[in-house]
């Protein structure tokens, strides 16, 4: 794992668990009972500890810095930030979710053409397709015997 940011430990990222509370506090400008609440409420869940200490992430105090904003700035109560939270995460999922089928339609948008090629280059070059909307059709009568 590389460094996913400045102010980061080496060896981690944005979703790795290592900052106790009192520093995730401070790095969000909150008071560590002020996210105990948000945690138990579910609008942070912060990793555990072996000792079941909570462990944030950067991405968790990235978070709780805009549940601040919304409550404090926007006057957004906290069932709606929760609210606010869970749309934002589901659009992340479908936003992902969206990009991996137009990659599964790209690819087999690509195979179906590869296929086409392979099928025309099957074709014999002696018989040639004729289009029976065109075609002429000579009627003779019967013979009456």
């Amino acid at each position: 794992m590389t460094s996913g940011g400045p102010g980061l430990p080496p060896g981690t990222n944005m979703d790795s668990p290592v900052f106790v509370i009192s520093v995730a506090a401070e790095l969000a400008g909150l008071h560590a009972q002020t996210l105990r609440s948000y945690d138990r409420l579910g609008l942070v869940r912060p990793g555990r500890s072996a000792g079941g200490g909570r462990r944030y992430s950067a991405r968790d105090i990235a978070l709780l810095r805009e549940v601040q904003r919304l409550s404090q700035e926007e006057g957004v109560n906290l069932a709606g930030v929760k609210r606010i939270i869970e749309l934002e995460q589901l659009v992340d999922e479908l936003r992902g979710r969206l990009e991996e089928m137009a990659q599964e339609l790209d690819a087999a948008r690509a195979a179906a053409e590869q296929a086409a090629a392979s099928v025309h280059a099957s074709y014999r070059r002696d018989l040639v397709p004729v289009d029976r909307r065109q075609a002429l059709v000579v009627w003779k009568p019967k013979r009456r015997s």
